[in-house]
């Protein structure tokens, strides 16, 4: 321990604070920070009685730290973004992280310029042009934030009303002489002092506090998520802004170790996943779109569990600043979803099977002349998502939402059915509108799809399509909301 001028059981008297608190200057400009930059008097007594200000300067400093970081969120943010970018960082250099070497670079820009001339082949879309990355897993954290910020907001929003109105009913039933033990610590409140009127200053406090809360989960679970996925957009989701083709290549050898396949293999069969699903975010601008939609309509409609954060906070130790995340932790959710999150859960399950289905059938076709294992590698793809892949993990750990693989076997039946019927060019028309892209209601009758898209005999794709748009309002499947949405 380092020698200090003051010893740690020394009072201090407040010498150079104008305030006259008595307070370190440090920890009340952070106070001041929390509370709209006024610290109560009778606050600033209450935590110096509690032996606040006789803190080791050293653990002081560490607190005060903390502090700062989790409530640096501006007023305006339902959390903490920064702190969850850092987060997630230090969670995947904690895990082992290492910047990309040119060698690497190279290896993962010719296996995306391979994979695009095979697509090329099996494929009516074209190539966005040949843009790659090869990122390490900081840099998945980085080029992805802006769009999982967006994904999670209406989340966190709901989880900060939840807390600051559980803070407020436990303030109320202080006031009532029923609030539970533990929530505020004995003596921080004088004699005499009316709970609500700290409301106050306590609910910008907690309104942060729960911001930093969320901001610390979004950052452990996108640091977990990094350290397995292998591309930009193996979620399902548009996450990489600039429409590039995106391999991890230290999550690219950990999914080949045990495969028994050669990297180059692996590494090629990858790029040709990631290029196809770029491919279909550039030239379909209506699935991403919804895609993200169906996640923040689920989201928006969150059911907050109040009761539980209510007995979690009554358990929360004050001087521990991270003290209400880990009281917290996975105890957010409802797990009875409402009507409305059923049919957006509904709408994500099929647009999500649509879009993996569809790589699983392109990459097959593109692959199988070229690759002598490609068929080993798409079932490890298969039962890396069976088992419950990194899509479902981050969605469970950020809006409660659990993600079913069930459907991408019917999805790619469907379109193997269709190209064998119409071809890939007919294959891929039918992304050509949301009013006449597959259902949930097609994937549990893919034949008949196909069959309404014309015979064997047809050859004007145009007009079969035409016909489902005019048929689109009177189908039994659902399309009634295609507009808005669906």
């Amino acid at each position: 321990m380092p020698d200090h001028p003051q010893s740690p059981d020394a009072p201090r008297d407040g010498s150079g604070d104008e305030s006259g608190s008595g307070l370190p200057p440090e920890l009340e400009e952070v106070l001041k920070g929390l509370t709209g930059g006024h610290l109560d008097p009778e606050m600033a007594k209450a935590l110096k009685d509690m032996g606040i200000d006789r803190v080791d300067p050293a653990m002081l400093q560490m607190m005060v730290g903390q502090m700062q970081a989790m409530f640096a969120s501006p007023d305006t943010d339902p959390f903490n973004v920064a702190l969850a970018t850092d987060t997630a960082r230090k969670t995947v250099s904690a895990a082992g992280d290492t910047t990309v070497g040119e060698a690497a670079g190279r290896q993962v820009a010719q296996a995306a310029q391979v994979a695009e001339l095979w697509l090329d082949e099996v494929t009516a879309f074209d190539a966005p042009g040949i843009t790659t990355h090869a990122w390490s897993r900081a840099e998945w954290v980085e080029g992805t934030m802006a769009t999982w910020t967006t994904l999670v907001e209406p989340v966190a929003e709901g989880v900060g009303r939840a807390v600051g109105d559980a803070m407020r009913t436990q303030l109320q039933q202080l006031g009532e002489g029923g609030l539970p033990e533990g929530l505020i610590p004995e003596g921080l409140l004088p004699a005499g002092t009316d709970p609500s009127a700290l409301l106050g200053q306590v609910e910008p406090m907690m309104a942060k506090m729960s911001g930093s809360m969320f901001g610390l989960q979004v950052g452990q679970a996108l640091g977990a998520l990094a350290t397995e996925t292998v591309s930009g957009t193996e979620v399902g989701l548009p996450l990489v802004a600039d429409r590039s083709v995106v391999l991890l290549p230290a999550n690219v050898e950990a999914f080949a170790d045990g495969l028994g396949v050669d990297l180059d293999q692996v590494r090629l069969y990858l790029a040709v996943r990631e290029a196809a699903r770029v491919r279909l975010f550039s030239e379909v601008p209506w699935i991403g779109p919804q895609l993200l939609a169906a996640v923040r309509d689920y989201a928006r409609d969150i059911s907050i569990d109040t009761d539980r954060i209510e007995s979690a906070l009554t358990s929360v130790d004050a001087s521990d600043p991270t003290a209400l995340q880990s009281a917290l932790q996975d105890q957010l959710f409802r797990p009875e979803p409402s009507p409305s999150q059923r049919a957006a859960l509904a709408r994500l399950e099929t647009y999500l099977a649509l879009v993996e289905g569809w790589v699983d059938v392109v990459s097959e076709r593109a692959t199988r002349a070229h690759l002598p294992q490609a068929a080993s590698l798409g079932e490890a793809v298969r039962r890396r998502r069976a088992t419950g892949g990194p899509a479902e993990k981050v969605f469970a750990g950020l809006v409660g939402l659990e993600l079913r693989p069930r459907r991408l076997r019917d999805a790619a039946n469907l379109w193997a059915a269709l190209e064998d019927r119409h071809g890939q060019d007919g294959r891929d028309a039918a992304w050509g509108h949301p009013d006449v892209a597959p259902t949930a209601a097609d994937l549990d009758d893919p034949l008949g799809y196909v069959e309404r898209l014309g015979g064997a005999g047809d050859t004007d794709m145009d007009a079969a399509l035409d016909a489902l748009l005019r048929d689109g309002d009177a189908r039994p499947d659902g399309g009634e909301d295609a507009g808005d949405g669906r």
